[in-house]
């Protein structure tokens, strides 16, 4: 069985900053709630391989993980992957954007399975991961919108 996540948010913010903003990774701990750190660990063209760490968890466990990003700008899109998958066998992700009127809507579409031997079945990683990332993408709305320059436009 595979999981099968599909989010998405409207943004009050023009899809260029929403574009920059969404993909400045150095800037993730201050837009997402739960990454504590992000570290840049090589380029090649227009792909970024980057460790994530995140903040503890309730028992004092900081799980970090190296992914990595292709942004096509022209087609609105990044795809991602785990590139160390921990728990997973594999998680990929694609991120879209779209223009609506004065904002921009951003979606995460999440396709992942669990490793037999992880903590938590696939299932239950889905009901996770739609938890969470209804949160996620509120935290990160709410800090572009701060972001957005008086009169809408940058």
């Amino acid at each position: 069985m595979s999981g099968h996540t599909d989010n998405s948010v409207l943004i009050a913010a023009p899809l260029d900053l929403v574009w920059e903003m969404t993909n400045d990774l150095e800037s993730w701990p201050g837009l997402f709630t739960e990454y504590a750190a992000v570290e840049i660990l090589g380029r090649a063209g227009r792909t970024v391989t980057f460790r994530l760490a995140m903040h503890p968890d309730d028992n004092g466990v900081a799980w970090s993980w190296v992914s990595e990003r292709t942004p096509d700008r022209d087609a609105l899109e990044v795809r991602a992957r785990r590139v160390e998958p921990g728990p997973f066998e594999y998680m990929d992700i694609l991120w879209t954007y779209a223009a609506e009127g004065t904002g921009t809507w951003m979606r995460w579409i999440q396709d992942f399975r669990m490793r037999p031997d992880a903590p938590v079945g696939t299932a239950a990683m889905t009901d996770r991961i739609n938890a969470n990332t209804p949160l996620q993408m509120e935290a990160i709305k709410r800090r572009i919108e701060a972001a957005v320059p008086a009169g809408g436009a940058r």
